[in-house]
């Protein structure tokens, strides 16, 4: 699958799920809830104790899976995630040497922004989409605003989206979200009930 492929393929539905866990366990158990819920992918988040043993796990077991792996900071923890079976990389901030690890390996990467200076750089850099990071420190209608300048900006909003919001990220241009505790606490039946809730109403609000 070429990048682009990937990129398509995990902004799809217009969310991904993040799992940030005590354990690789409760990790691996958390991303297989919101996968049996329908989505197609998630990310499990690098500050996770083993993180990467978790991915390795996700991306043996579930093969038609979107696995990513998150809060990749440098080099060498975006090789380990690859090598893993990761198959897109998330940051929080900008780091070129991250995406160009990416990239050498076909794996695309969304490194993390918060203001129209860091969009042009991370887009400079051949990020493949752009997360917004904390969302919850802006509103929709701030991405609206910028994304009449920079309507090439493929902004993943992260950090604060919630089944209610999500809708109104949306349709202020963002082409995916990511959504973490929002969609994955409260075990596996809360976490079901909640991605399909919020399913139903991305796809009302196409």
């Amino acid at each position: 699958m070429y990048r682009w492929e990937t990129v398509a393929a995990v902004t799809g539905q217009r969310v991904f799920g993040i799992v940030r866990a005590a354990r690789p366990e409760e990790a691996v158990a958390a991303a297989e809830a919101v996968l049996d819920a329908g989505l197609r992918a998630v990310e499990v988040a690098l500050t996770t104790p083993r993180a990467v043993s978790a991915l390795a796990r996700l991306a043996e077991s579930r093969p038609e899976a979107l696995i990513g792996a998150g809060t990749v900071l440098d080099e060498a923890a975006a090789r380990a995630a690859i090598e893993a079976g990761a198959r897109f990389l998330v940051s929080p901030s900008l780091h070129p040497a991250v995406i160009r690890t990416g990239h050498r390996y076909g794996v695309p990467v969304f490194p993390g922004i918060a203001t129209p200076t860091e969009m042009v750089r991370a887009l400079e850099e051949g990020a493949d989409g752009l997360k917004l990071f904390p969302a919850s420190g802006v509103d929709p209608a701030w991405l609206r605003d910028v994304r009449a300048a920079l309507p090439q900006a493929p902004v993943i909003p992260t950090g604060g989206v919630t089944i209610d919001n999500a809708p109104d990220w949306i349709a202020a241009g963002a082409v995916a979200c990511g959504m973490g505790s929002a969609l994955t606490s409260g075990g596996a039946a809360a976490a079901g009930e909640r991605v399909a809730a919020l399913l139903d109403r991305l796809a009302a609000a196409r």
